[in-house]
């Protein structure tokens, strides 16, 4: 049997509203992680996330141009050392995609 859906139980998100820059999947594991600590390293989201140096620092560039990401680089020893955060703006970027992808899914009806 297959459920009829009206337009009046479910509502996604306009496509227009989803902001782009959160929702590719390795920016949205990036944002995922750094999300729930105060701040990490490079090295700490390259095993997190499984993404290679180039890729990572990819995806963290355009963050930082989004302005959802702060990156702070400085020298342990001799070695470059790279800590990142989600700004204000990234936390209220990812609630609000979170918000808009949990209100997607709980509106689907069940099969």
């Amino acid at each position: 049997m297959t459920a009829v859906v009206s337009p009046d139980t479910f509502s996604p998100p306009n496509p227009a509203d989803i902001d782009k820059v959160v929702h590719e999947p390795a920016r949205l594991l990036i944002m995922a992680n750094l999300y729930v600590v105060e701040s990490a390293d490079f090295t700490f989201l390259m095993n997190q996330t499984g993404m290679t140096w180039g890729n990572l620092s990819s995806h963290i560039s355009k963050l930082e141009q989004a302005g959802y990401v702060a990156v702070e680089k400085s020298f342990v020893g001799k070695r470059p050392y790279t800590l990142l955060r989600l700004t204000a703006d990234g936390r209220t970027a990812f609630q609000t995609y979170r918000q808009q992808m949990s209100r997607l899914l709980a509106d689907l009806p069940e099969q």
